[in-house]
């Protein structure tokens, strides 16, 4: 049966980011095995296949797809071969899980996504936060009219800066903190309003702790107005020392909830009525409580490789899609602009550049 398949995963990249998926496939994905892996360097291949005793390793994109026997491509690679990747996975025929941004472009974007839907194959957009128990918690809450209706989403990522050298070179990534770190924030935006249209967006961004090594931005603020009067405020930054910082805010008008990924296992809530199914737990409820979540993997990593894994072994749609993955790189690009222009800018938007950091680069004073 189908449903019974173990499905075969091959990584590409052997960074991070690749750690971090090994670790979640292997503690909370039994249904995964992983393959084989993919890195540029053939060295870095094949300590990293000795250190996760993956069975084979590749120096060859192609090869590794194609002759690792896998079903699902899991692209961990740096942003400027998303695109490349994704192109020779589909046509391949092997189910795809993409790390965002989804592309350096929007041609890309859609190129991309063409390209799945031509060859039947599945296209995930790994945004994590989409699973993160804390914030799921908080969005079952709001589902709960904990806080009544959202008039107002916050959402903060801040360190010090990337591990790897490829997210401080513009034309390798395409931006900077933006691309790297915002976009959770854009696609968690989208996640708790049902994937609402965005009238228009408005940054401001500069360089401000890494002026010597990136041309990039690593410090910005995104603010984003939903149809339906939603205003939504993006943080992100590589300039916050003292470690990792992750959190949200939901307000409505009827509470609100702060959610801090990395502190506690609750989520710090005030309801003026009270929340729960029907509404039978109000009477506990009313006023300062904490939300409890389970204390598993914070960031969502583990559930959302095993969501997609489902995907492929029930044949059903991910619930983060390369539509999703294309929407954020659309108000990317509208922050960019906005930022360079010092005004509002509108969605529908597009504009033909190399990368999207270019739309405020080549207008900044």
């Amino acid at each position: 049966m189908q449903n019974m398949k173990t499905i075969k995963v091959t990584i590409l990249g052997a960074g991070f980011i690749s750690d971090i998926h090994i670790e979640s496939y292997r503690r909370f994905v039994p249904e995964a095995e992983i393959v084989a892996v993919y890195a540029r360097d053939a060295s870095k291949a094949a300590a990293f296949a000795g250190k996760h005793h993956i069975p084979a390793w590749f120096d060859d994109m192609s090869e590794a797809i194609t002759a690792s026997g896998c079903d699902v491509v899991d692209i961990c690679l740096p942003n400027l071969l998303h695109a490349r990747a994704t192109l020779a996975a589909a046509a391949a025929k092997k189910h795809i899980i993409i790390e965002k941004p989804l592309a350096v472009t929007l041609e890309e974007a859609d190129e991309m996504i063409a390209a799945c839907q031509a060859n039947n194959v599945k296209l995930m957009y790994a945004e994590e936060l989409c699973f993160a128990p804390k914030y799921e918690r908080s969005r079952q809450l709001v589902q709960e009219g904990a806080v009544g209706e959202i008039y107002m989403l916050k959402q903060s990522e801040k360190h010090s800066g990337p591990h790897s050298d490829w997210f401080y070179d513009v034309s390798l990534a395409g931006g900077g903190v933006i691309m790297d770190m915002g976009c959770h924030a854009l696609g968690w935006f989208r996640w708790m309003l049902g994937n609402a249209a965005v009238k228009n967006v408005y940054a401001s961004m500069g360089t401000v702790l890494h002026k010597g090594r990136t041309r990039g931005e690593d410090n910005a603020v995104v603010i984003v107005e939903f149809e339906g009067g939603v205003t939504a405020v993006a943080e992100s930054s590589w300039a916050k020392h003292g470690g990792m910082d992750d959190r949200c805010e939901i307000h409505g008008t009827g509470g609100v909830i702060y959610a801090d990924l990395f502190m506690g296992n609750s989520a710090l809530t005030y309801s003026k009525n009270g929340y729960g199914y029907a509404m039978e737990k109000a009477d506990t409820t009313q006023g300062w409580s904490f939300a409890v979540i389970e204390e598993i993997f914070n960031q969502g990593y583990p559930q959302e490789l095993k969501h997609f894994i489902e995907c492929v072994r029930e044949d059903k749609q991910p619930l983060v899609t390369g539509e999703d993955g294309r929407a954020v790189l659309e108000i990317i690009y509208a922050a960019y602009a906005a930022a360079g222009t010092g005004i509002k800018t509108a969605l529908p938007f597009h504009a033909k550049v190399e990368k999207p950091v270019d739309l405020w680069l080549d207008n900044k004073s």
